[in-house]
């Protein structure tokens, strides 16, 4: 009010606190947007669910951001590929063989392969199983690859 008065003095310094505040709303924009695309990432690597760990750090709108984007991911892969759709989180990496050796670092109970097989995923055994069929278990902690 003092600088549409006539107090000329005072308008560089409005001007240097109008950019200051465009900074900050800049930072804080770029800041909320590489937040999103790490929570995006996440529901590539983890899956639908995500470790009570990384939702304890989550606000409440970003758990409903991820919760929309996986509703909209699953939309779209049920879309493509045919009557039972296409997991596209499934190879991240193109496979080099479809069976793979895995260790199972916990256990997880009973687990059923394509062809009606059922395995017990106990801690420490081992077993050669479809890569497709465990990349999931992989991800989440429960199997680890073994590399000959």
């Amino acid at each position: 009010s003092e600088a549409k008065a006539g107090r000329t003095d005072l308008i560089f310094l409005i001007r240097f606190r109008h950019c200051c505040l465009l900074r900050n709303q800049r930072c804080l924009l770029a800041y909320l947007y590489d937040r999103l695309l790490r929570i995006r990432a996440l529901r590539w690597e983890y899956g639908s669910v995500l470790p009570n760990t990384i939702q304890f750090h989550m606000s409440a709108e970003e758990a409903e951001w991820f919760n929309r984007y996986k509703k909209s991911l699953a939309t779209y892969m049920r879309s493509v590929g045919g009557e039972e759709g296409l997991d596209l989180t499934q190879d991240i990496k193109p496979p080099k063989s479809l069976y793979i050796e895995v260790r199972c670092l916990r256990d997880h109970g009973v687990f059923e392969v394509d062809d009606g097989t059922t395995i017990l995923l106990k801690k420490n055994s081992q077993h050669f199983l479809p890569r497709w069929k465990c990349e999931q278990l992989i991800r989440q902690g429960v199997l680890e690859h073994i590399l000959s």
